[in-house]
């Protein structure tokens, strides 16, 4: 079968000096300016690839020690990395987050401290990492995106760090467990509620482009919290990437995982949400999906492996049901987990993929869309008859090479997208 290998052209707004706009949102921040030489600095980290995050971790770091500061990072990613402490230092590293490279103490820790319960008919707990309160000054950094799993005035970033990510995981088993038509209200309610209650100073968001770069970094104040987020994730979403079709036979993923997204496999890109009770979205539409290895940065952690069809035995190999199953459990998303079936090798996997499809199915008139992750999208392979549809609509990219499906004699996919 021919694939053309293209690199679409998604909105650019690379912020030229990432480093720079840190330092300066750190050192005008009037609260962090407020500190008296000494106080003692929390810096969150959360579990996903941002680009970089070690950088801006480094920058932050070197702000607050200008003004004699004390910082530290502490991971704030719920109950990702197996819901320990060690487990969650590990998935730092995983991301290039360690001492050496961010240049300041991790410290991590499960424990959590009970701030109170929000006001109101319905009092929700809020629960916050217990060496992040012990701090003077907290700084919390996240991207802004729209989430995998709802929808809402504010979605992936910091109010979701504070609520979820602080929370650890007897914060996120709450709020999850009180359901996804739930959790954009509690998330605010919550991260209100701490914004009131512990020393949070600044936030730090950050916008990726279509091309997953640095678009923007915004410094966030907590009198304008919700708003200013609000107002970021308009523009997240206006810049996220989608694929060039609505309408597939088959998405060939190479790699999914936690650093590509939480859940392993964006749904806001392959279509799919697998949740119980919770409507598909009604684009993209893809009939086959396979997924055919896991980042080793995730740790074994394979949550959203059920949301394809079909996978390779060199992928569940590769789990860690502990970890799996942690996130899995706190998220309630449990047909994310099921695992599809899984064969010996590409090869097999993606035949029986196509074959699934059935026979009126030609070569020619297939739809097929090959990506390296859900994060990665400015270069795939996609076939002569999405090609076709690309031109038809108008879709901004360039054809940069011809190749063909195929696999080597040990049946691995020799027709790839390099990172």
């Amino acid at each position: 079968m021919d694939l053309y290998e293209v690199k679409l052209s998604f909105p650019a707004e690379r912020l030229p000096d990432v480093e720079g706009t840190v330092r300066r949102i750190v050192l005008e921040a009037p609260a962090i300016r407020r500190l008296p030489q000494g106080a003692s600095v929390a810096i969150t980290a959360g579990s996903r690839g941002i680009a970089h995050l070690p950088d801006m971790l480094r920058a932050i770091v070197a702000a607050l020690r200008s003004f004699s500061l004390e910082p530290f990072v502490v991971p704030a990613m719920g109950s990702h990395g197996g819901a320990t402490a060690e487990g969650q230092t590990q998935v730092l590293r995983h991301l290039g987050i360690t001492e050496q490279s961010v240049g300041a103490p991790i410290r991590s820790s499960m424990d959590v401290t009970l701030l109170g319960r929000t006001p109101g008919p319905l009092p929700l707990p809020v629960y916050m990492d217990s060496e992040a309160c012990s701090a003077d000054g907290i700084i919390v950094v996240n991207r802004i995106k729209a989430h995998t799993a709802f929808r809402g005035r504010i979605e992936s970033g910091l109010s979701k760090m504070i609520a979820i990510g602080l929370g650890k995981i007897t914060g996120a088993s709450f709020i999850h467990g009180a359901g996804v038509q739930n959790m954009a209200e509690h998330i605010e309610a919550i991260s209100l509620y701490a914004l009131q209650h512990a020393p949070i100073a600044l936030g730090v968001a950050i916008l990726e482009d279509g091309s997953d770069d640095t678009a923007d970094v915004v410094g966030v104040q907590p009198e304008a919290w919700h708003a200013k987020e609000a107002e970021l994730l308009l523009r997240s979403k206006a810049m996220m990437p989608r694929l060039p079709a609505d309408d597939l036979d088959l998405l060939i993923v190479e790699q999914m995982g936690k650093t590509f997204s939480g859940s392993g496999m964006d749904p806001n890109i392959i279509g799919r949400w697998r949740i119980a009770g919770m409507p598909e979205p009604a684009a993209p539409n893809v009939r086959r999906l396979a997924v055919l290895d896991l980042a080793d940065s995730s740790g074994g952690n394979a949550q959203g492996v059920g949301l394809a069809d079909f996978t390779t035995k060199a992928l569940t190999s590769k789990i860690d049901t502990a970890a799996t199953y942690t996130s899995t459990i706190t998220s309630t998303f449990l047909q994310r987990a099921m695992l599809p079936m899984a064969f010996d090798t590409e090869q097999e996997t993606i035949e029986a993929a196509l074959r699934s499809l059935g026979p009126e199915r030609s070569a020619a008139a297939l739809k097929l869309i090959q990506i390296p992750n859900t994060l990665h999208l400015e270069r795939m392979l996609v076939s002569a008859s999405v090609l076709e549809e690309m031109e038809r609509r108008g879709v901004v990219c360039k054809v940069t090479g011809h190749t063909r499906l195929s696999f080597d004699g040990t049946g691995r996919l020799t027709s790839r997208i390099t990172v």
